[in-house]
Parts: C-alpha cells; sequence; structure tokens
C-alpha cells in the first residue's frame, strides 16, 4: 500500500506536533506514532519550559546559564536563537490553549531550577508537559489537514540513492503495528521527532517508545550524528521498582530539597559550590561516587523542611504519585537513584532543522542542533523542540510550492521476501536485556577505555545475532525496537571511545581533564568513523 504526503511526521510530542499544527496551515500533514499520541515523553515532563519572562531575567544570563551547563560545547547563534524565541513561543502555547500555572496577578507562575540563575521556568503545576501534550494535541485532532496514525513505526527511510537516484531522503516505510502490513509513505519532507533513547540502558525515566528510532533510521540512512557520547542521566529517580522510573523533577531542589545519604548526611556542598542545584552531570556524578563509597543502593531527597502546604500545592502530581506507592515527602526524606533520561546528541541539524541528508528533517530530542552541548540545562529541552518545530515549519512554508511540484518517484513497496513469524522471540528479549545491561555495567555515568572496549566487542556480536535473525522473520515493534537500540547502544559507544577527556556527561577514569582542544563536537555517519570536528 503506498500513501503521498506533504510532510510525514513520525513522533507525537512536542516537537511533531508543533510541527504539524504549523505545517498544516499550508500543506497535508502524515502524523506517524507508535502506540497512542499522548504516549510521549513530553507527556512525562514535569519541569517546565525556560523562558525569560520576568524583569529581572535577561536573554544574556539565560543564554550564560545555558553554556555553563554545556561545558564549552555549544553552539552559540542555537543558544542566542532559542533564548530570544523562547517567550514567544510560550506565548504560542497559551493561545492554543496550554493552561499555564500563573500568579494572582495573572502573570507567569515562574519557577527555579538546577544551574538556573533566575526564576524561568514557565510550569503548569508539576505536570507541565501532560498539559503541553493535551493542548496540542487537541488542536491537532481538530486540524483537517492533520491525519494521524497511532500503532504505526517507522522502519526505514526511503532514500532514492538506493534505487540509483540522487541521496534524497522521499519519505519512510511504516509498520502497521495491528495488521502487521508495511506501507509504503512518501513524502514533501520526512520529520524525525521520535524522542530520545532511554530504553537503551536497564534504569531510565523515559517512556516505554524512548527507543531511538530517528537516530537510528537516520544513521542508517547516510545521515550524520553527533554527540553520542553525552547522555544525560536525571540524579532524582524513584528508587521503587514498581514505579517503572518515576521521575522526581529537578523542581524540588529548586525549591530547596536537600540530597542526603542515608544516615542524613548532605552531602553535594563537598562535590560543587551550588550544591544541590548544580548541574545534572554534576548530581548525578556525585550520586553515583556516594553509592559506590558507602555502598547504599540508593541516596535520599528531602523536603520535609518546607511547609507541606506548599510541597503539596507546588508538586500535587508528584506527591499525589509517590503516595500511591507508600511515601510521604511532606514527611520522609525519598530514596532516589540516576537514571537514562536524556539525549543531547542526535541527528546533526541546521537553524531550520533540517538534517545533512536532503528531505530529512529531525527535531526535538532526535536531533543534535548545539544547544546543549556536553549538558543540557533543566527545562531546555521543551523549549528546542518547541523552537526548532516553528523554525522548521516557517522554513518549509517558503518552499511550500516548489516541493508540491516536483513528481512523485517511482519506489518499490516493501518486500517480505521469504521471512517468517518468529518461534524464537525469547532472542528478542533476550538481546534487548543483554543491550541494556552492557549499557548500564560499562558506557554508564563513569566510564573507562577497558570498559568500552568490552563493550564494543558485545555490541558488534550482538548486532551480527540481531541482524541474521532480522532478516529471517516478519517484522514487529519488538524486533525493530531492538535493532534500533542496538544501533544507537553502537554509536554510543563508539563516540564515547573517540573521546579522550572527560566533559559534560562524558566522564572517563582514565581521561578525567577536559581539554581545550577537544571542544568539538562528536561526528559521525554510515562507513565513518566517530571524529572531532570544529564548530
Amino acid at each position: 500500500m503506498q500513501l503521498t504526503t506533504d510532510y510525514l511526521v513520525l513522533g507525537s510530542g512536542i516537537a511533531g506536533l508543533t510541527f504539524a499544527l504549523r505545517a498544516a496551515e499550508f500543506g497535508e500533514v502524515l502524523l506517524v506514532t507508535k502506540r497512542e499520541c499522548d504516549d510521549a515523553a513530553t507527556n512525562w515532563a514535569q519541569g517546565g519550559v525556560a523562558a525569560v519572562l520576568a524583569p529581572d531575567d535577561s536573554f544574556e544570563k539565560h543564554a550564560e546559564d545555558t553554556r555553563v551547563a554545556g561545558a564549552g560545547l555549544c553552539h552559540d547563534v542555537v543558544v542566542d536563537i532559542c533564548v530570544r524565541e523562547a517567550p514567544d513561543s510560550i506565548r504560542w502555547l497559551s493561545e492554543i490553549g496550554a493552561q499555564f500555572s500563573r500568579s494572582k496577578s495573572g502573570e507567569f507562575d515562574l519557577g527555579r531550577e538546577a544551574a538556573h540563575t533566575e526564576r524561568r521556568i514557565v510550569h503548569a503545576g508539576d505536570i507541565t508537559g501532560r498539559e503541553i501534550q493535551r493542548a496540542l494535541l487537541e488542536a491537532a485532532r481538530s486540524s483537517p489537514n492533520i491525519r494521524i496514525l497511532e500503532w504505526h513505526m517507522g522502519v526505514d527511510l526511503i532514500t532514492m540513492s538506493k534505487f540509483g537516484g540522487p541521496d534524497q531522503c522521499v519519505g519512510a516505510y511504516i509498520l502497521d503495528e495491528q495488521t502487521g502490513s508495511v506501507q509504503t509513505v512518501l513524502a514533501r519532507a520526512t520529520v524525525l521527532a521520535t524522542g530520545g533513547a532511554g530504553k537503551v540502558y536497564v534504569y531510565t525515566s523515559n517512556p516505554d517508545v524512548a527507543s531511538g528510532d530517528g537516530v537510528a533510521m537516520a544513521f542508517r540512512a547516510g545521515a550524520e550524528i553527533a554527540n553520542m557520547e553525552f547522555y544525560q542521566f536525571h540524579p532524582t529517580v524513584l528508587y521503587e521498582p514498581k514505579a517503572k522510573g518515576f521521575l522526581l523533577s529537578e523542581a524540588l531542589r529548586g525549591e530547596g530539597a536537600v540530597l542526603r545519604l542515608p544516615d542524613g548526611d548532605a552531602f553535594m556542598g563537598r562535590h560543587h559550590p551550588l550544591k544541590d542545584l548544580a548541574p545534572r552531570d554534576v548530581v548525578a556524578r556525585a550520586i553515583d561516587y556516594e553509592m559506590k563509597r558507602t555502598g547504599s543502593e540508593h541516596v535520599l531527597l528531602d523536603i520535609t523542611h518546607r511547609p507541606a502546604d506548599f510541597v503539596r500545592s507546588r508538586f500535587p502530581n508528584i506527591y499525589a504519585e509517590i503516595k500511591a506507592y507508600g511515601f510521604d515527602m511532606t514527611t520522609t526524606p525519598i530514596p532516589v537513584v540516576p537514571a537514562a533520561h536524556y539525549m543531547c546528541g542526535g541527528i546533526t541539524s541546521d537553524l531550520h532543522g533540517r538534517s545533512s541528508l536532503p528531505g530529512l528533517w529531525a527535531l526535538g530530542e532526535t536531533a543534535c542542533t548545539g544547544l546543549h552541548g556536553a549538558n543540557r540545562l533543566a527545562s531546555n529541552s521543551l523549549l528546542e523542540g518547541l523552537v526548532f518545530a516553528r523554525r522548521a515549519a516557517d522554513r518549509l512554508s517558503q518552499q511550500a510550492a516548489e516541493l508540491r511540484a516536483a513528481p512523485w518517484p517511482s519506489v518499490p513497496e516493501w518486500q517480505t521476501g521469504s521471512a517468517a513469524p518468529s518461534d524464537e522471540a525469547v532472542v528478542v528479549s533476550h538481546n534487548w536485556e543483554e543491550i541494556r545491561r552492557l549499557m548500564w555495567n560499562y558506557v554508564g555515568i563513569v566510564r573507562s577505555d577497558a570498559r568500552l572496549r568490552r563493550a564494543s566487542r558485545r555490541i558488534a556480536l550482538l548486532e551480527e545475532e540481531i541482524r541474521e535473525y532480522y532478516w529471517k522473520h516478519l517484522l514487529t515493534r519488538d524486533l525493530l525496537e531492538l535493532r534500533n537500540l542496538a544501533d544507537v547502544a553502537s554509536l554510543i559507544i563508539a563516540s564515547a571511545a573517540s573521546r579522550k577527556e572527560s566533559r559534560g556527561l562524558h566522564f572517563t577514569i582514565d581521561h578525567p581533564e577536559t581539554l581545550a582542544s577537544c571542544a568539538e563536537d562528536t561526528v559521525t555517519k554510515r562507513g565513518v568513523l566517530p571524529h572531532l570536528r570544529g564548530r
């Protein structure tokens, strides 16, 4: 079956939905999401969106906070674009129906998070992402130019170079998960907004859909990938197996929560002058260090010194969620551990979201714009997806007539060949768990050359096993996610091994110093080993 559309969007978070809404003003949009539309990382975001809206704040302050957190790798022009376009982007969200928390005077109730020097976090209680997702999704569903396909997943990008044509993306093969059939979708522009890859690690704050699909598809198609060694671990995820990585927002520490050892010792003062408000990479490494030093399985997040009414009103969702697991954070410190949270690297994109592969655009966590550098500043992620989705749609609006005038290419339908239904699903589940365990143990918060060599050898064997299995069996979502996770794991390992220093989220005991000569992005593409390239 073949479909055509002006704009094919893979992903239903803030980046994909924002782009779809803007692009629907001048073309037809087909939005594909592999589960239901609200099953996206955006929906899980608690903190908020960073924007300069207070009179005593400034673009310069927001930019400087971003650069400090980014450890020397932020692209200055990208930082400037994001901080300056943030206020208007927030107003646009409000116009389409997002209800943010406001003061009695009607102004935005601005919060503060770690590594921010001012209160500039626009939020909706502690469920900001859920409110943004609701507003965007309601608007998208009411648009006559947006068609949404749930329970559909990208298999591979369609590039004309595979069929003797130019190196250009013209759409994607899409798996209908309910029928098992693969559809051919041709598009004037293909947009990857598939989120991150937290499921490549054992412990993650991400939803189950975060399996690195966009980066893996783009890599296989020949697009450039950058900075995959910089995977951010959120310092505070609830230590409770039944909670499946429930995140305790950084805004808790912004409102005074203190990290303590199980014996009550407040330890962050030994690790950074900002103590509990230090950048995330510092806090995650400090927790990892203290857990290993003391043999503790977790540390504690303590906000019991703040008034109980304030805690319940400022963090109603977090309070209710952890109360359901038997914890009352107004009276008892909460057990927490670090977990994989945000992919700072991704598909390289320009100032309008274009990848290095013509016809392919990358937005949100799937992209590497240069905003985050070696470590993302809190609440800059929703901002990045919002700003660049608007910029991408605005740029494509200028090309709409030209793109629409081009004839559709001739592309073959998906061929199943002799592939058969799987009778060994255990292969998928076993390899999935092995990838996640080796990534956690060897390519986690603290790394070493020896661990990375072990990881590299093992992932190469796993990729070979997965390739053999992939071509013998009919496609399922589990098989596609396993294939994508293996590709992403390989990219993270190779990129980490190539960076012979410690910077931001990449810390290795064999190269503990940060080197001025390495203040460059790590770039790679299919057939090209990761290497540093000047910005």
